[in-house]
């Protein structure tokens, strides 16, 4: 939307297990954990239930059944025979198939005289002295669950006999149970199928949950990036009771601080800045008469007494000072107010740095107070480039001063051209720059005395230097040699 100066959203960053998958993969986690332990509760009551009632009706059934029993001793075979057919066709829940034991005779109702799904614990159990209950087991042959029931006959079931007693004569049958397995089974898929679409639909509120419980740090998100980009004014809407919402309330309290804080900081800072700059421009009035009568007193020195003349020139080195500074100032001044211009223009690199060190009178040919042989040039001729030769000049002569003022000869000067940039170097080979001190190299009135020896500057040269670099679109960096001293690097684009 034209002129809306809101701040763009960051860009999300996918996150395969960020805090909304995780949420949500807790909450699935905690429905299938829920939907299991509920199907295997389900699956166990149920299996016991269907188990126990089939249990339960077949042994009463077959005990009802073998009290019934139209039998005479001693057994005849085809008599029993025929009875346990009987037993077998009214079998509950379904048929059986019957067996009997009496002594070393086996009968059954089927064409096998005997079963090897009968145990031997089962018969022990059911000739055991005084067993007249009978007893039951579930055994499992080549995969089929059976049930086997014993009971053994008694003489109390005949007609006419006043007692009880065991005769001997045990009767066995065995149900398959593979129908009741069926039915289990059936209901293990179907608790195993139910669990699927149960997901699904605990899916749903996971998300909503996720949602609910994301927004809020969505917003904090922003609102975070949103002051981080300077936009102090920013709050976030804090509703309810609970701890997200007192997170809300804290954020806004901490924003409100620090708008407030940065507002008092900021306006200091432009009082300090406006007094500078007043000050600056007050003293330049002064400063140039001042200047002027130096500059006689300097002329006319030699005609004074000693004493006298020594105190001139010192008044006039330190007016001299005292007018640098106040012009670094008035230029700090300038860059703060975004009153900078740049006046850009095509010029050769090599040469215009030659000419800032000749003006100076750096060169080895002149016998200044540099010296011969303490300032060294590598320049690649013919690299045009377009800047502004005045604060090309100024960032040059502050670097090749400050290698002079702080570090040891030789100081090297090189110039060239790397990836479509003007590259401009100066190396010296003093005691280089302390790892605590480089990232404030170009900080306004720091002097690292500790590192360096004792400076004489304003402490505003590399200020100045950098504030030139980046009006220029460049940047400029300082480093340690490998070899010993401090190496300065400007990158200018072409």
């Amino acid at each position: 939307m034209p002129g809306d100066d809101r701040p763009a959203r960051p860009r999300r960053r996918p996150r395969p297990f960020g805090l909304r998958t995780r949420l949500v993969l807790a909450f699935l986690l905690v429905a299938a954990v829920g939907c299991g332990t509920t199907a295997a509760l389900t699956y166990r009551a149920a299996r016991t239930a269907i188990l126990e009632q089939t249990q339960d009706t077949a042994v009463a059934a077959f005990r009802q059944q073998v009290e019934t029993l139209n039998v005479s001793l001693p057994v005849d075979r085809d008599g029993l025979r025929n009875e346990l057919q009987r037993i077998a066709r009214q079998g509950k829940p379904r048929p059986w198939r019957v067996y009997a034991e009496y002594g070393d005779l086996r009968v059954s109702s089927t064409e096998r005289p005997e079963s090897s799904v009968l145990t031997p614990e089962l018969r022990r159990q059911a000739v055991a002295a005084g067993s007249t209950h009978g007893s039951f087991q579930r055994v499992v042959k080549n995969g089929t669950p059976y049930l086997t029931v014993a009971v053994p006959a008694l003489f109390g079931n005949f007609k006419g006999l006043p007692e009880a007693r065991p005769t001997g004569l045990v009767l066995y049958a065995v149900m398959d149970l593979s129908e009741e397995e069926a039915n289990i089974g059936a209901m293990l898929v179907a608790a195993r199928d139910g669990a699927l679409p149960a997901l699904l639909v605990a899916l749903v509120p996971a998300l909503i949950a996720s949602r609910g419980v994301l927004r809020p740090v969505r917003e904090l998100r922003h609102a975070a990036h949103s002051m981080g980009r300077g936009r102090l004014d920013t709050r976030i809407h804090a509703k309810g009771s609970d701890e997200l919402a007192d997170l809300a309330r804290t954020f806004n309290e901490s924003a409100a601080e620090l708008e407030r804080s940065v507002t008092e900081l900021r306006s200091a800072e432009a009082r300090a800045r406006r007094f500078a700059s007043d000050v600056s421009h007050e003293l330049r009035t002064p400063l140039a008469g001042m200047l002027a009568v130096t500059e006689v007193l300097d002329e006319d020195a030699g005609t004074l007494d000693t004493d006298t003349a020594r105190a001139v020139r010192l008044i006039s080195a330190e007016t001299g000072k005292l007018a640098v500074l106040v012009e670094d100032l008035m230029e700090i001044s300038r860059f703060d107010a975004r009153a900078a211009e740049l006046h850009t223009d095509e010029v050769d690199a090599a040469e215009a740095v030659r000419k800032t060190l000749q003006n100076r009178r750096w060169t080895d040919s002149e016998p200044d107070a540099a010296g011969p042989g303490r300032i060294t040039t590598e320049l690649t001729d013919g690299i045009r480039v377009r800047l502004d030769p005045r604060r090309f000049d100024v960032v040059v002569a502050n670097l090749v001063g400050n290698a002079l003022r702080h570090g040891a000869p030789p100081v090297t000067v090189r110039v060239y051209e790397d990836r479509g940039t003007l590259v401009t170097e100066v190396a010296d080979r003093g005691p280089g720059i302390a790892d605590d001190v480089l990232p404030h190299v170009f900080d306004r009135f720091y002097k690292a005395d500790r590192a360096r020896t004792r400076s004489a500057g304003s402490g505003l040269g590399l200020a100045i230097t950098r504030e030139n670099v980046l009006l220029h679109g460049g940047t400029v960096v300082a480093a340690n040699r490998a070899d010993g001293g401090a190496v300065f690097t400007v990158r200018i684009p072409l």
